[in-house]
């Protein structure tokens, strides 16, 4: 179960954290992986770890807020494959702050890469996906996207609009062959997560004020929303589109 045996898969942000995480699950799974980051070292690093445990992969370096970029991500990977089977927008950048801390240029810095980056490299790789018939996308959303969270203003606003987007593409294109879910973590302990801590004055208690939001007690591990991408990027989860997978640890059961 959960093959993805001669599957083409593109992973966003997969230098690090999360992304690494899906991007050695799907080639453990039998895929064959792009790597795109707009980190060149932490890219090829995942890079390296994957083929080194005798798996398929290549790198792309590329900003995920640059249109054009993204457009020359996917003639890069229509012209060495031919095909895109799987596309995760996984990239996205935080900001701590409430309407009043926050500036509209971090608004703008984080639309760019969570709203934005979503939409160019879906756009990039639609028409090929429609051309086929077939594709699979996944975006990287948030519990910010379906319900408020304290001091994330800006993020909140942008997770929201990635669940709207999800939706309103996978009712677009449901009937040309194309599934569109995201993916809701709760707080996941990664590299981005831990560089959010050191803006508190005392991170060590802002992560354990973190963890506690969740009824099991613990963040979340990258490899577990890497499990959860895993299905919902396999033939198993053919029948599921448009959908919103809360991976939250209970934070949400008791609102």
């Amino acid at each position: 179960m959960f093959s993805l045996k001669n599957k083409i898969a593109l992973v966003t942000g997969a230098g690090s954290g999360i992304g690494a995480a899906i991007a050695l699950t799907y080639a453990k799974a039998g895929a064959f992986v792009f790597v795109l980051d707009r980190h060149a070292e932490a890219g090829a690093e995942t890079v390296a770890t994957l083929r080194g445990e005798g798996r398929e992969a290549d790198f792309i370096l590329a900003d995920v807020s640059q249109e054009a970029e993204c457009r020359q991500a996917a003639e890069r990977v229509l012209k060495s494959k031919g095909r895109l089977d799987i596309l995760v927008n996984n990239a996205g950048i935080g900001c701590v702050g409430t309407l009043a801390t926050t500036k509209v240029e971090d608004l703008d810095r984080l639309y760019a890469t969570n709203v934005r980056g979503v939409f160019n490299m879906s756009k990039a790789f639609l028409p090929s996906m429609q051309t086929r018939k077939h594709g699979v996308v996944i975006n990287l959303a948030s519990i910010g996207g379906v319900q408020g969270v304290r001091d994330r203003v800006a993020y909140c606003a942008t997770k929201f609009a990635v669940v709207g987007l999800t939706k309103a593409m996978a009712l677009d294109h449901a009937k040309e062959g194309i599934r569109v879910n995201a993916i809701c973590p709760g707080r996941v302990n990664t590299p981005f997560v831990q560089e959010l801590l050191q803006e508190y004055p005392d991170p060590q208690q802002a992560q354990e004020d973190l963890a506690a939001v969740h009824a099991m007690g613990r963040m979340g591990k990258p490899e577990e929303v890497a499990a959860a991408a895993l299905y919902l990027a396999s033939d198993e989860a053919a029948f599921t589109t448009g959908h919103t997978l809360l991976l939250d640890g209970g934070w949400a059961a008791g609102k």
